[in-house]
């Protein structure tokens, strides 16, 4: 049986082109490798699984690199990993130290990565300063972290700091497309697109959740697949849940709500799922707002379609009950009733904003 490689480790950048949805930080780091204007520590932050690390590795080939080189020198010798989270005594640090002071053997300078560099100890930031703050001509520092504001200040101050963003759905979907490509799957565009949102801006994420969707469904990779598999509600269950609560039809919107429970959804997921339902439908209802929007194009037009049902008045009356419901369904001790009682409530609104008098009347 051949050894299978997670999608994340196989597509890993290699190179800054290759880094998805951080050209402003990559070609920041380009220009300053160009014009010899690098700083020698640097703090990449931001959340998990947007390349902070890989940055640091292709950064760390490329300012030792001279063009010389074969394709596959990493520099190994040169570039010093170390995992903060698990090296974070006094001890590690001084180890480290002691290192820096002998230049390197080939290439130009020593790298020093530090992963999770929040958890070192108190002692071990303090042994670090005088090191950051002058480090010899050979040795370029490089942090990263995903909780900047535990770093001390006097660390802080001594680095220069790049903040990555999270990777938005969009540029999610883009790669995850590619990759689908490379590996010779069919992939429907709103499967993509529900794996990049589910993925909530980590790129790392979208790929493990891609491979586990693709080890259940093969080939080709529908949205079908992708719900059932990530036991999310499809698109479907709330456009039908909103018409119902449009036409006021309060027994087939209740047993919507049970069968959708009985295939193993969660009451909050679905409430929650209906609150941004309604926020995606006001964001369609003007056309400067409508890239607000982040679903397939075949979705896009059902919501655009929907949207021309609904009032605004409705939809935000919508969203208020909803997140209300929300808000209250951990604390509540009955919490299908919640959500039931505001479903209830949802269907009788009427398009002015106003409850009816009677409920199904």
């Amino acid at each position: 049986m051949e050894h299978f490689v997670v999608s994340a480790r196989k597509y890993r950048p290699q190179t800054f082109k290759d880094v998805v949805g951080q050209t402003a930080i990559t070609n920041t780091l380009l220009n300053a490798i160009e014009n010899n204007h690098l700083a020698q520590a640097l703090l990449f932050t931001g959340p998990r699984g947007v390349g902070k690390t890989s940055c640091a590795r292709i950064l760390a080939k490329m300012i030792n690199s001279d063009g010389n080189e074969t394709g596959d020198e990493d520099f190994a010798f040169n570039i010093f990993e170390l995992d903060a989270a698990s090296n974070n005594s006094v001890d590690d640090i001084r180890s480290l130290t002691d290192q820096v002071r002998i230049p390197p053997q080939v290439g130009k300078y020593k790298v020093y990565i530090i992963d999770e560099v929040h958890m070192l100890s108190q002692a071990a930031f303090n042994a670090f300063l005088k090191t950051l703050e002058e480090p010899p001509k050979h040795c370029i520092f490089i942090l990263a972290t995903t909780e900047k504001h535990k770093i001390i200040p006097t660390i802080l101050s001594r680095c220069q700091i790049f903040d990555f963003k999270r990777i938005t759905v969009k540029d999610a979907k883009d790669y995850l497309k590619y990759i689908a490509k490379e590996q010779g799957i069919t992939a429907e565009d709103d499967a993509l697109h529900i794996i990049a949102q589910k993925a909530d801006g980590a790129m790392r994420d979208a790929l493990s959740i891609f491979d586990r969707v693709v080890s259940f469904s093969g080939k080709n990779l529908t949205r079908q697949a992708v719900t059932e598999n990530l036991n999310v509600p499809d698109y479907e269950t709330y456009f039908t849940s909103t018409d119902f609560i449009i036409d006021n039809k309060i027994p087939e919107l209740l047993l919507q709500f049970n069968d959708t429970l009985s295939k193993g959804f969660d009451g909050h997921h679905f409430i929650a799922g209906l609150a941004s339902h309604f926020r995606d439908l006001l964001v369609c209802k003007n056309p400067t707002t409508i890239e607000l929007l982040e679903v397939g194009e075949q979705t896009k037009a059902k919501y655009i379609e929907q949207s021309k049902k609904a009032s605004q008045a409705f939809l935000l009356k919508g969203i208020e009950l909803a997140n209300d419901t929300d808000l209250k369904y951990k604390t509540s001790k009955n919490q299908r009733l919640l959500v039931e009682l505001c479903l209830m409530q949802l269907a009788s609104i009427t398009f002015d904003g106003e409850k009816k008098i009677a409920v199904g009347s």
